[in-house]
C-alpha cells in the first residue's frame, strides 16, 4: 500500500503533463501516481504509457473513455491504493519541497497508527504570462502543526476557501462518503470539495505552499470568457450542491458556516458572470437560480441570504449590476484568479 496517491486527469495534456508528472515524483516510493487518460485524442495516452513504463513502481497508466474530469476523479478513487488521496490537474505542479513536508507528516501519521480525514497545504495562483504569483494560505484559521477538529477552526477571510487544491483526503473517508462526481460536467471540482465535508472529523494543516494552480491559457476551463460561455454548467454544479445538504441540519456550527459560505460563494460567482454575459436570458438565469434555492430550502435561503455576499448579487437594477461587477473586477485584480 502506498502512502499517497496522486490522480492526474489527463486529457488532451501532451503539451504539459510531463512536468505535473515530474514535479509529484518527488514523493518517491511513498506516492503512487495514476495518470487517467480520459479519451484523449493527442498523445497523451502514448506518454502516460511511457512514463509509466520508465517509473514502473510508481506510474501507472489508465485509459478510458471520455467522460470528463469528475469521471476521472472517480476512476483515480476506484484505482487508489494510497491511504491518502490527491488530485492534482495534469497543467498544475507540485512545489516539490513542500511535497516532501507533507509526506513527513503523512509518514509521522502512519507510523503512530493514526491519521486524519483531510490534510490541507496552501496553494498558489500562478500567471507566468503577467509574472503574478499569489499565495492562499490558512495562517490563522487552522491551527499548526497539532490535529484539530471544526471547533478549533477560527473565521475565514473572503480570499481562505478551502478547494480542490488545498485537501489532500483519507481515501477511506471518501470511500465511505459515497463520493461520486457527475460525468461530462465542468467545475465538478467544487462538489470534491464540498461533499466530504460533513465526514471530515479530524484535519491537519501544513503551512507550505505546496500546490501550483496554473492560470492563463485561453481554453481553460476557469478562463473568464469559458466559464461565461459554459454557465449553465456552473449553474448545474450549484444545484447539485443546494440538493447535496440541508445545511440547516448540520449540528457543527463552524462547519455549518463554512458550508453556507462555500455555496454562497458558488451562487455569486454563478451571478456575477450572468451579470456580466447582461442578456435578459442570462439576467433570468440568475434568478431562477436564487429562486431555485428558496424553493428547495426556504430556511437554507435565509442562512445564505444573510451573507454580505448574497444580497448584491440579486439586485435587478443597472446601476447595482455595475457595482457588482466592478468588485468583482477588484477581487479579481487582489487575488489574481481567471
Amino acid at each position: 500500500m502506498k502512502l499517497l496517491t496522486v490522480a492526474i486527469p489527463c486529457y488532451n495534456s501532451q503539451d504539459y503533463m510531463e512536468h505535473a508528472v515530474e514535479t509529484a515524483l518527488a514523493g518517491g516510493e511513498d506516492i503512487e501516481i495514476l495518470l487517467i487518460d480520459d479519451g484523449s485524442t493527442d498523445r497523451t495516452g502514448e506518454i502516460a504509457d511511457r512514463l509509466a513504463g520508465e517509473h514502473p513502481t510508481i506510474v501507472r497508466a489508465i485509459h478510458k473513455e471520455n467522460g470528463g474530469h469528475g469521471s476521472a476523479v472517480n476512476t483515480g478513487l476506484a484505482y487508489a491504493t494510497g491511504i491518502y488521496y490527491k488530485v492534482l490537474d495534469s497543467d498544475d505542479w507540485f512545489d516539490q519541497a513542500a511535497l516532501k513536508k507533507v509526506l513527513d507528516v503523512l509518514w509521522d501519521f502512519a507510523h503512530e497508527g493514526r491519521g486524519v480525514d483531510m490534510l490541507l497545504a496552501n496553494y498558489v495562483y500562478e500567471k507566468p504570462s503577467l509574472h503574478k504569483h499569489k499565495a492562499i494560505r490558512y495562517e490563522g484559521v487552522f491551527p499548526e502543526d497539532k490535529v484539530f477538529s471544526w471547533g478549533d477552526v477560527k473565521r475565514f477571510k473572503l480570499s481562505q476557501n478551502i478547494l480542490m487544491h488545498s485537501v489532500i483526503y483519507r481515501t477511506k473517508m471518501l470511500r465511505d462518503a459515497e463520493l461520486e462526481l457527475p460525468e461530462h460536467t465542468f467545475y465538478v471540482d467544487n462538489i470534491f470539495v464540498y461533499n466530504p465535508l460533513p465526514y471530515v472529523k479530524t484535519m491537519y494543516y501544513v503551512n507550505v505552499d505546496l500546490y501550483r494552480y496554473f492560470i492563463g491559457r485561453e481554453d481553460q476551463s476557469v478562463n473568464e470568457k469559458v466559464m461565461i460561455g459554459r454557465i449553465d454548467q456552473q449553474i448545474k454544479v450549484n444545484k447539485l450542491m443546494i440538493d447535496a445538504y440541508d445545511l440547516t441540519k448540520i449540528k457543527n456550527k463552524k462547519l455549518r458556516d463554512y458550508m453556507v459560505k462555500y455555496l454562497t460563494m458558488m451562487m455569486t460567482i454563478s451571478s456575477v458572470f450572468l451579470i456580466k454575459e447582461g442578456s435578459e436570458e442570462s439576467l433570468a438565469k440568475r434568478t431562477e437560480l436564487w429562486e431555485y434555492l428558496k424553493k428547495k430550502n426556504t430556511a437554507m435561503y435565509r442562512m445564505v441570504n444573510h451573507t454580505a455576499l448574497s444580497k448584491p448579487m440579486q439586485i435587478r437594477n443597472r446601476a447595482g449590476r455595475k457595482i457588482v461587477v466592478w468588485g468583482y473586477s477588484l477581487s479579481q485584480k487582489i487575488y489574481g484568479f481567471n
